[in-house]
């Protein structure tokens, strides 16, 4: 018996396969052309900082956070023991990260006011970064708060 058997080797139209190449070529080259220009693409300007602060969060053995300017030294606010659940979430999330990379207490965080009026909260140390209005109003204010002058974060 022969290879064939009598039978034809399946032959797939030649007009699908030019269509289907000519169809992954085009999706590439747009791919390539939005990726080199930018076109489609929406950026955002970037922003001015208006305001920012250096600080540092130390746990105290009441339960409360306390809340130094790294500048002065002195005490910008106490976060109340069970209060403020968004504050000392995103601070052990931060914590965490730094324990991860190794990275103490020291340094000290960035809380900065844009000019387009978001608020984020930096670790140098460690380069991550919260943009707190994405938390919605009531969480960003919890840390706008300790921008101001020195008092108690309730």
């Amino acid at each position: 018996m022969s290879a064939h058997d009598g039978m034809t080797d399946p032959v797939f139209p030649r007009g699908a396969l030019l269509g289907a190449a000519a169809l992954l070529l085009f999706t590439v080259s747009s791919a390539a052309v939005a990726r080199l220009s930018g076109l489609g693409t929406v950026q955002m300007p970037e922003a001015v900082s208006v305001e920012s602060r250096q600080l540092r969060f130390a746990d105290r053995a009441d339960g409360a956070i306390e809340v130094t300017d790294a500048r002065t030294g002195g005490t910008a606010a106490v976060v109340d023991p069970g209060t403020n659940g968004f504050v000392r979430g995103a601070l052990r999330g931060l914590a965490r990260e730094r324990k991860r990379q190794g990275v103490g207490i020291e340094p000290p965080f960035v809380l900065t006011r844009w000019a387009d009026g978001r608020l984020s909260l930096t670790d140098p140390a460690t380069g991550r970064v919260i943009n707190l209005e994405a938390f919605g109003p009531t969480n960003a204010e919890a840390f706008a708060r300790l921008l101001g002058t020195e008092g108690r974060a309730s």
